[in-house]
Order: C-alpha cells, then structure tokens, then sequence
C-alpha cells in the first residue's frame, strides 16, 4: 500500500487517481501512525513551504516521515513535496525543512516570469532506472516559484531549463522527488508513477 500523507495539500485526489489507475493500492492519510503500515510514501504538495511544514509539524508527521524514510520505504515528493525535503527555503523568509536531501530552496531571478507554469522538458542527468522508460527530452507540467539548489548534483537525475537549471526528478536511495506534477504530466507522468510503484519490495 502506498500512503499518501495529507496535510492539507490540493493534489491529493488527482495522485491518489494516476496511482490507482495504474494499479497500485493507496490510502489517503492524515494518520502519521498509517506510514509503518505502508510500503512506500507520497508527500505531495501545493502552496507555501513554511505552511506545509507547519502542518507537518501539528499532525505529528515529520519524525513518522523521518523514520520511515530511514527504513528503507520509498518516498516520493512532487512538487513542493520534493522542495520540503531539502534544509532550508527562503520562501517569505528563511524556514527549516525535513533534512532529508542538503540544499536549499531559492526563488527564480526576478527577471523572469513567475511561477514558471506550464509543459517543459526533461534533460538528462545522472543515470538511473528512469531513463529506461523516458525518450529523450519529454515533456512534463510545472508550477512553481522557487526552484531547489542542491548540494550534490549527482543527485539530480533530470534537469529542465527555466534561464537558470532547475532539478526536476531528484533521488537519494529510496528519497525521489519530482518538481513537477507527474499526475498531470500525461503518458511521461504515469511511466514515472509507474517506476516509482515498482520500488515496492
């Protein structure tokens, strides 16, 4: 089963949907105590860093997070899901995250147009289970402000170019998290999905 942690987030149902479309079992949940129970975990994410991990906090999830992680279980983090992941945001001021992954979260230059919005591509990165699946250069759907800087780049397994180079699928281990929406990215959204359902032991 996978565990899709609600905190208050909006994409939960259209996850939950691409999820159960390809023929995984999941449980929307805002019981931290339902992750042991899980094989794997969806922390998803629409809105501000430092109220999403304020939630976090009121519901008791970030040591259920931490320790599940350190388990071994799969994680999967979309959007601002990936970005509370990282040490620290400068989001509306300067807030701690999960610690899970060493960076930080930045916005986009002034310069540019924001939130970057829309369908951009994938360039490739470290190598990893996932380029067996994607074409070279396909598309997926962002929307997003800020952008991660990561510490350690071999972790970036995919780029995407936004005036600056924005990680857009990273991974650690069993840590993954998606910059963009991979359930409103179409045919590229579920094969990603798809990978990240086979983790599962």
């Amino acid at each position: 089963m996978i565990a899709i942690i609600d905190y208050g987030a909006g994409n939960l149902k259209s996850v939950n949907h691409a999820l159960n479309d390809l023929g995984f079992q999941t449980e929307i949940t805002d019981n931290p105590k339902k992750l042991y129970e899980a094989d794997a975990l969806v922390l998803p994410g629409v809105g501000a860093f430092k109220d999403a991990m304020d939630q976090l906090h009121a519901l008791n999830f970030i040591d259920s997070i931490k320790e599940n992680v350190q388990a071994g279980k799969p994680i999967l983090g979309i959007c601002l899901g990936l970005q509370l992941f990282y040490e620290k945001s400068y989001e509306h001021g300067e807030w701690t995250g999960l610690g899970l992954l060493e960076g930080e979260v930045v916005r986009f230059d002034q310069q540019l147009k924001v939130p970057h919005m829309g369908w951009n591509q994938l360039v490739e990165g470290t190598n990893s289970c996932f380029h067996e699946v994607l074409q070279k250069n396909e598309y997926v759907y962002f929307v997003h402000s800020y952008y991660v800087k990561p510490k350690n780049v071999d972790e970036v397994l995919y780029w995407t170019d936004y005036g600056v180079k924005v990680p857009a699928i990273v991974k650690k281990e069993n840590i993954i998290g998606m910059q963009f929406h991979p359930e409103k990215s179409g045919d590229t959204g579920k094969k990603l999905l798809k990978v990240f359902g086979e983790l599962i032991k």
